[in-house]
């Protein structure tokens, strides 16, 4: 009974743990490679929240496309703030979790 209720125990804290670590940012290469694929970022380099943006896709963050901002990408896209996402044509202002990027692009 007592090796029943200890085996109960660890799988439920396996579960838990692998729910904790879906939860918070774990995605495999190939989303962030789909989402890469249909986005792009517009950043400035003085931006701190560019940078937490970027840093969500660690080491994947080279599969994007990364425009940094200047007049004649504001005036194209009409940029007001900065992180801006340009998905399948359309604007999003504003840092993005993984989570709102893969409904965005369909990944």
């Amino acid at each position: 009974v007592y090796k029943r209720q200890v085996l109960v125990l660890v799988v439920l804290a396996v579960i838990l743990i692998i729910s904790y670590i879906k939860a918070n940012g774990s995605y495999e290469e190939k989303t962030i490679k789909c989402i890469a694929e249909k986005a792009k970022i517009i950043v400035s380099p003085t931006c701190s929240i560019c940078a937490s943006q970027k840093k969500i896709f660690g080491k994947y963050i080279d599969y994007f496309e990364i425009i940094i901002i200047n007049k004649e990408i504001a005036e194209k896209y009409d940029i007001k703030g900065v992180p801006t996402w340009i998905i399948n044509g359309k604007k999003y202002e504003g840092y993005r979790s993984i989570e709102e990027l893969k409904e965005l692009t369909g990944c």
